[in-house]
């Protein structure tokens, strides 16, 4: 069984609703989720959008290979209305999805890159994801979760939600 760390995300819509029916068809589709983080609330990363957004970091199990499990998570947006342009720029979205960590694995291809190439500037992605991993290995890097949140230099506010 492999393990698999996704970060979720939009700023479109009902946040809390698309989340968590995006955990539910994780859970139906691609693995057993073990984990969460809590919610947070942060503004746009690399853009300007009026929406705050939300994040929030799971674990899952999954008999999936890390391209597999990215087709069914492309699906699982296009599912929930996602709508990407064709340009490389960052805009607003009702979901996304990211494959932070899967296992201990590094894959740098062009359609699929693990760990997640900027996951260490975005503490949007570093605050949850510490929350449930904060000993977990960057392979890369040759730190841990925690060490990567120390040393991040974003500065945009992160706040966590009360449930």
């Amino acid at each position: 069984m492999n393990t698999a760390y996704l970060l979720l995300g939009g700023n479109i819509g009902d946040r809390k609703l698309v989340i968590n029916k995006t955990i539910e068809l994780i859970h139906a589709s691609c693995g057993k989720v073990i984990k969460k983080s809590s919610l947070y609330e942060s503004a746009p990363w690399g853009f300007e959008a009026k929406n705050q957004f939300i994040n929030q970091v799971i674990l899952i199990e999954t008999a999936m290979s890390a391209e597999d499990l990215l087709l069914n998570l492309l699906n699982i947006e296009l599912l929930l209305g996602r709508i990407r342009n064709n340009t490389s720029n960052y805009s607003s979205r009702n979901i996304d999805i990211d494959i932070l960590f899967f296992n201990d694995e590094v894959i740098n291809e062009q359609t699929i890159k693990i760990p997640h190439p900027l996951m260490q500037e975005r503490k949007f992605t570093l605050l949850p994801l510490n929350e449930i991993a904060s000993e977990l290995h960057h392979p890369i890097f040759n730190k841990t979760v925690k060490e990567l949140l120390n040393d991040c230099k974003d500065h945009l506010d992160v706040v966590k939600l009360e449930e």
